[in-house]
């Protein structure tokens, strides 16, 4: 009897950091963002992105999901290519190849070692940046930022502000940001490039 009771303490403890790190926004920020969503025309959409981009900690991701919608973006972004700038459809073609190449390479089992270094130095680094968050040294946005390496994250805030130009019918701006995405893309290439090849 006092070994299940002992097995299920630990459980229970084990499962203590899970339950509360699963609903770290603050009852105001989702006030806020309801605010936002409500009123029309809202001018500071920034934070509304941001939340749509960095939700993880409340969403339950499935890779067939993920799949899933990476393949849906990339077949939304070439036909927004062959719509704004069919010029460079060859170079995205090429782009996005080379990103499915070295995903693969990256997901290989040969990889795994790599993989669990980069997992374990990345939650090293979360855990980190929670503790100063916890501790109020860092706000919650900084948390974010520095969570999510800063500018790693500026292809998807690209994506982001192309989506609202192609949806705003706003031709030149989305032909501008369809042009930065792809350098970001071939950027963030060779950084997978970079982390196969340690």
């Amino acid at each position: 009897m006092k070994f299940k009771l002992l097995i299920m303490m630990l459980g229970l403890l084990l499962a203590m950091p899970g339950f509360t790190s699963a609903n770290v926004q603050t009852p105001n920020d989702s006030e806020k963002q309801a605010e936002k969503r409500t009123v029309p025309g809202s001018q500071d959409k920034e934070e509304d992105k941001e939340s749509e981009e960095c939700d993880c900690e409340k969403q339950k991701h499935s890779h067939k999901d993920w799949q899933a919608k990476m393949a849906e973006r990339e077949q939304k972004l070439l036909a927004w290519v062959d719509q704004y700038t069919p010029d460079k459809k060859a170079e995205w073609t090429q782009v996005l190849a080379e990103k499915k190449e070295l995903r693969t390479k990256w997901l290989s089992p040969e990889n795994a070692q790599k993989r669990e270094k980069w997992k374990q130095e990345k939650m090293a680094k979360i855990q980190e940046l929670k503790k100063q968050l916890d501790e109020g040294k860092i706000t919650k946005e900084e948390f974010v930022q520095k969570a999510h390496g800063g500018k790693a994250m500026g292809h998807w805030k690209t994506y982001h502000e192309l989506k609202a130009a192609v949806e705003a019918k706003n031709d030149k701006q989305a032909a501008v940001l369809l042009n930065k995405l792809l350098e970001q893309s071939k950027q963030h290439n060779e950084k997978i490039k970079a982390m196969v090849a340690e």
